[in-house]
């Protein structure tokens, strides 16, 4: 069965391969895709959604503007293992595109309105858009089928702070607005997508799939020294082959007060932890890496067929 999904990012190189995933992925349909300020400025998050729709050849697929801050915080630095442009400085052009007038915001509420209990979220950035949504439209929040997010960290260190991941530390208040929602939750966090490992062997083979394979895996290396490890991807894998995935039901909540853990995912999930409450989200733990990159060749193969 296909699942229709809106792609909430901010890219973002592993944003880029996450959508890539998708639109070689019969598994999903993609309603379209919401930018949000993280990774690196809105401005520059919205046109690369753009430019990554252009260089497959998917500009049916709209893209639309979302929160350039987070909630609470005027604002946040991103991170410089993307580049200066989001997506590996290895000179892409422009997006030549026009930026869609409705709002990300809107455009999700919209969907999930007009297909209750159809519409999953697929979240690969800060949780920003998400939490205005719900807060403009509480009512959307039992319509959602689910949300399926790469953030937080269960069981092992953060990558931004000591205790935080990036996502969550960006807009901690948007990402405990959405935990807390009821929604049905599927959480990727670090203790999954850091055993997911970008080398240049997989590179190389992505690079011998055709030309827009090759400029993900350009861009890839280039982020793969930084940060050498596909997050957002596992997202759109658990969506079309979640046999990959394995993990544990828990009770997430994200730390919104302490300066020393301001981003702290806490994760709950044995009988004395949860006291009672019931798990509000499965937290991926493991994955089987060489699925997984399996799967990426097996679908960038067939988006460059249907982009040619």
């Amino acid at each position: 069965m296909t699942e229709r999904i809106i792609i909430d990012c901010d890219p973002g190189v592993d944003d880029a391969a996450a959508i890539m995933l998708a639109f070689g992925s019969s598994e999903v349909e993609i309603l379209g895709i919401t930018a949000v300020a993280g990774n690196i400025p809105l401005e520059k998050t919205e046109a690369n959604a753009r430019l990554i729709c252009e260089l497959a050849n998917r500009t049916d697929i709209r893209v639309f503007q979302g929160c350039g801050r987070p909630l609470l915080y005027p604002d946040r630095a991103g991170v410089t293992v993307h580049g200066n442009d989001g997506l590996g400085d290895i000179g892409l052009p422009k997006p030549t595109s026009a930026p869609s007038e409705r709002t990300a915001v809107q455009f999700i509420i919209d969907q999930v309105r007009s297909a209750p209990g159809e519409v999953t979220l697929a979240v690969l950035g800060p949780m920003t858009n998400i939490a205005v949504a719900l807060s403009i439209d509480p009512g959307i929040a039992p319509l959602i089928r689910r949300i399926v997010f790469m953030g937080g960290a269960a069981f092992c260190p953060g990558n931004i702070k000591e205790r935080a991941e990036f996502n969550f530390y960006f807009d901690p208040h948007a990402a405990q607005a959405v935990v807390a929602s009821g929604i049905p939750m599927v959480m990727f966090g670090l203790d999954v997508t850091h055993k997911a490992i970008i080398t240049k062997e997989r590179t190389e083979r992505l690079k011998r799939l055709g030309k827009i394979s090759g400029t993900i895996a350009d861009m890839l290396n280039a982020y793969g020294a930084g940060d050498p490890c596909l997050h957002d991807p596992c997202v759109i894998a658990y969506l079309i082959e979640p046999e990959i995935f394995s993990g544990v039901e828990g009770f997430v909540e994200v730390d919104c007060s302490s300066p020393l853990a301001i981003g702290q995912s806490v994760v709950s999930v044995t009988k004395r932890e949860l006291a009672g409450r019931a798990p509000n989200c499965l937290v991926m733990t493991e994955v089987d890496h060489d699925r997984l990159f399996a799967l990426l060749e097996e679908r960038y193969a067939r988006m460059e067929l249907q982009a040619a």
